[in-house]
């Protein structure tokens, strides 16, 4: 009874591409089942079937259900304007003070704001979200800051033509800029000619006489070279400045700004009015100033666009126009030509290519979409994807990802994806993803940076009362300095000072600190093959002291194969023709391997009516009629009434351990054992499968412990197995854990967090996914370019499928906060020093004091400093390929 109403819910797959529920009651336990086209069925209760009469409560949440995506309710802003970390948070404020917003990530360098709108609000309709975002972007560019929402759904060529006009506006304004600090810099050069007749004048050379010179030194010149440096080439700058504090948001160049025009108000002001006997005539220092500050910017911004250039090169591999490929139906599609007589080759669009299409890649080209060698013979460089510089010959039937080099040979490939989900577009979309996040250091800097600016403004006016009103009057000999002009005028000193507060302090090196190593982080990661989803990742992986390795597909190739078969009654054809069946349509490597080997034994494989899977255990279907179990050998026996006894699965588990005799070492192979049970019958066989270790498995766990790092073992196999490996690997016996269920390996994870660990997992197939989401950084080594649960649920993705790559994320990640950690700090420190010293801290005893023009220099050389520094994070690259050679 209860078995025929099981039946009733394992309907005939279904041959079109749609999904059904079917829901059954029996002695009040509901169960419910999800049909979907590939002749799974996913867990929609809290219940599963066990046997005819049992059930056993299962977490509501299914290993089955991949993690959405992040970006969901999320709308990129385009926010133009931003100049340090006070614009920063200043518009992460305008944005969290909506009442539409729930969160907010603003990334200066990539002017991008990311806002994670309220679920009510994405709930409503995509309508209400647009407008929501129109209405943010509006309110930031009331504030100062123009935005505008970025358009979603471009095509592959509209993208690359996105990120081409950015690159080409940069190096436009970087072009400008140039001119600008060529101009500003003159007029330093004539506004401080007096200065170089005194400096010949004192090595002895008296040839700066003359009408020129002395024209040099007249104050009237000088104002007016002070008021065209004001307002040609500082005119962006000090109206920036201004407009940013007007609208409650001063920046970096409001304190320059403000510096500047204090300088040249106070000189006008002295010259005009000689009667006030100020005596404070200085225009060469807002000239200076402004020539140093612009200075500055140009080699910033030249630096900035350097930070960026891993991102264009990732750009440069996106091919969008392919080679479309006709040909009729009568052609024969094995045919050894590349290109038949009858074909049409036209070039279109990459964003026109459908999955089938053919496509030819020429010798030298970059392969546009992902897909399969149809013809041809040739090697492909997979360097972007492996991090391997050496090609890979391909011939038919081998896989192509987009964004990989054809060197040798033409090539026909049937399309596999179109271009906007090709593997070098989703690379780029995720690099994108990643450097809009920001490590959770960076709040702390956004905190700081913030009230910065006010902070610098109260110094600086508290400086000029210090030292006009007490300073001078306690320390009479400071007004001998230079910097309180010929006459110690307390005036000029105190002015001066307090344009140096001004203009010393540097709020953009803490802006910079962390998008910048970041930046340069995650660009250089997706070149070496690792897809980082953002800073925050790279920040929990610098400082995780535990990982937790999957063995099947992970610490093993995840290429299994049928090693041996052994039954009581039946031949070895009919165990792996109905084990075949059950595992037709599942994605695990270990069916895979069966199917792969009934397939080549030329068995003819039944149709089944339905299926059940449990992650962990096994999969249940009908085969002819009669329910099927595969899986491990506990789950199979339960599965029906007849129980097989304890004698005979020794002898039957001896047998096919018997026969593993194909003259390799079983230190190099995992050998995990399967059975087969058909209803009525119990147990019926059993296969054996053996999967090879990975080669650099053993030298990867070696150098994680190197590294002080403790190393688990989590599998779902039968302890034997994992012992075998954890002993080949050098995992030692206290940290392996087999037999787990997926919810198991979920367990032993937040066990490890509760305790205060961090902890990574990498893995590679779906029941991974709940351990991999659970981990403080999920690392998914993605097998034939193909996009599963666990990339979905995976922090950092390894698309060169080698486990050698955990290492080297781990060194990028460790890298680049140890960059973020040296621009802090040396942001910080500066701060801390520069300004007391501009403030005059050291002028009282040391006769030490800054000039504006001075300040303004070092405020540039600091945010130089920052983004210099983190551009060193690419020798980290240069670094990894040397020991490579």
């Amino acid at each position: 009874m209860a078995t025929d109403l099981l039946r009733l819910s394992l309907s005939p797959r279904p041959s079109l591409c749609y999904t059904y529920a079917t829901k059954l009651q029996y002695n009040g336990v509901r169960f419910s089942f999800l049909r979907h086209p590939a002749g799974r069925c996913r867990r929609n209760s809290t219940r599963t079937v066990v046997n005819s009469l049992e059930t056993r409560t299962l977490s509501t949440e299914s290993p089955f259900d991949a993690p959405k995506r992040r970006g969901d309710s999320t709308v990129l802003l385009d926010v133009r304007g931003m100049m340090c970390g006070g614009c920063v948070a200043r518009v992460k404020s305008v944005l969290s003070s909506d009442d539409s917003v729930e969160s907010a990530v603003v990334n200066m360098l990539t002017e991008t704001a990311a806002v994670k709108l309220k679920a009510e609000v994405v709930a409503e309709s995509e309508e209400i979200m647009r407008n929501a975002a129109e209405s943010l972007a509006m309110k930031l560019t009331e504030c100062g800051f123009e935005a505008k929402m970025r358009a979603s759904g471009l095509g592959l060529a509209e993208n690359v033509n996105k990120w081409k006009e950015m690159v080409k506006k940069k190096e436009e304004l970087l072009v400008k800029s140039r001119n600008r600090v060529a101009f500003a810099w003159t007029l330093v050069a004539l506004c401080c000619g007096s200065h170089a007749s005194h400096i010949l004048h004192s090595i002895g050379i008296h040839v700066a006489h003359g009408s020129f010179w002395e024209l040099l030194h007249n104050s009237y010149v000088k104002g007016g070279f002070a008021s065209v440096a004001l307002f040609g080439p500082g005119r962006d700058l000090l109206f920036d400045g201004l407009r940013a504090f007007k609208n409650g948001a001063p920046n970096m160049n409001s304190l320059v700004g403000f510096g500047s025009i204090a300088a040249f108000l106070i000189s006008a002001v002295s010259l005009l009015n000689p009667g006030l006997e100020w005596d404070a005539s200085f225009f060469d220092e807002p000239v200076m100033l402004l020539g140093f500050v612009l200075l500055g910017r140009s080699l910033e911004e030249r630096a900035r666009i350097r930070a960026s250039s891993d991102m264009n090169e990732l750009l440069s591999l996106i091919s969008t126009q392919s080679r479309l490929v006709i040909t009729s139906s009568e052609s024969d599609p094995s045919a050894d030509s590349v290109l038949c007589s009858d074909a049409i080759c036209v070039e279109v669009p990459t964003d026109d290519i459908r999955v089938g299409d053919s496509v030819l890649v020429l010798p030298g080209e970059t392969i546009p979409i992902d897909g399969k060698v149809l013809v041809g013979r040739s090697v492909v460089d997979e360097s972007m994807l492996t991090g391997e510089s050496l090609p890979v010959f391909k011939e038919p039937g081998f896989t192509v990802s987009s964004g990989t080099i054809n060197w040798d040979g033409p090539l026909r490939i049937e399309a596999s994806s179109t271009g906007s989900n090709s593997t070098i577009s989703k690379i780029v979309r995720m690099v994108e993803e990643a450097q809009g996040h920001e490590a959770p250091i960076q709040r702390l800097a956004d905190a700081i940076a913030g009230p910065f600016v006010y902070s610098v403004m109260t110094l600086s006016a508290a400086t000029f009362a210090f030292w006009y009103y007490i300073g001078s009057h306690i320390f009479p000999d400071v007004l001998l300095n230079d910097i309180a002009g010929p006459d110690g005028n307390p005036l000029v000193l105190s002015l001066k000072l307090s344009v140096d507060v001004l203009v010393v302090s540097c709020p953009c090196a803490l802006g910079l600190a962390t998008p910048t190593a970041i930046l340069v982080g995650t660009s250089l990661g997706a070149k070496q093959g690792l897809l980082i989803r953002g800073g925050d990742v790279l920040e929990r992986l610098s400082s995780i002291d535990y990982i937790a390795l999957d063995k099947t597909g992970t610490l093993t190739k995840g290429k299994p194969a049928v090693s041996s078969v052994a039954s009581f009654d039946y031949e070895e054809s009919e165990i792996l023709k109905i084990a075949a069946a059950v595992e037709k349509t599942a994605t695990h490597p270990i069916a895979k391997a069966i199917v792969n080997e009934a397939e080549s034994l030329n068995i003819n494989i039944p149709v089944t009516r339905g299926q059940l899977s449990e992650p962990g255990f096994g999969t249940l279907a009908e085969v002819d009629g009669r329910l099927v179990a595969v899986g491990s050998l506990d789950w199979v026996n339960e599965r029906f009434q007849r129980r097989t006894h304890i004698t005979d699965l020794t002898r039957l588990e001896h047998a096919v351990k018997h026969q593993l005799s194909n003259g390799k070492s079983p230190i190099n192979y995992s050998n995990t054992v399967v059975y087969v049970g058909r209803e009525g019958e119990g147990i019926i066989g059993a296969i054996a499968i053996s999967d090879n270790l990975r080669h650099d498995a053993e030298s990867t766990v070696s150098r994680l412990q190197q590294k002080g790092i403790k190393t688990l073992l989590l599998s779902g196999d039968r302890e034997e197995a994992v012992a075998s490996i954890a002993t080949t690997v050098g995992i030692d016996k206290e940290n392996i854990n087999s037999s787990l269920t997926p919810q198991q390996k979920l367990g032993v994870i937040s066990t490890l967090q509760s305790e205060g660990h961090r902890v990574a997992m990498v893995g590679d197939g779906i029941n991974d996914a709940p351990s991999l989401a659970q981990a403080d950084v999920g690392i998914a080594l993605q097998i034939e370019a193909q996009e599963n649960a666990a990339s979905s649920a995976a922090s950092i993705i390894l698309l060169g499928n080698k486990l050698s790559q955990v290492v080297e994320a781990l060194d990028l990640a460790q890298a680049t906060m140890a960059k973020v950690y040296q621009n802090l700090s040396w942001a910080v420190a500066y701060n801390v020093v520069a300004i007391p010293v501009a403030a005059g801290v050291l002028l009282p005893h040391y006769d030490i004091a800054m000039t504006p023009s001075l300040s303004g220099g070092l405020m540039a050389m600091s945010s130089i400093f920052v983004v210099t520094n983190s551009l060193l994070l690419q020798l980290h690259g240069f670094e990894k390929k040397r020991r490579k050679t």
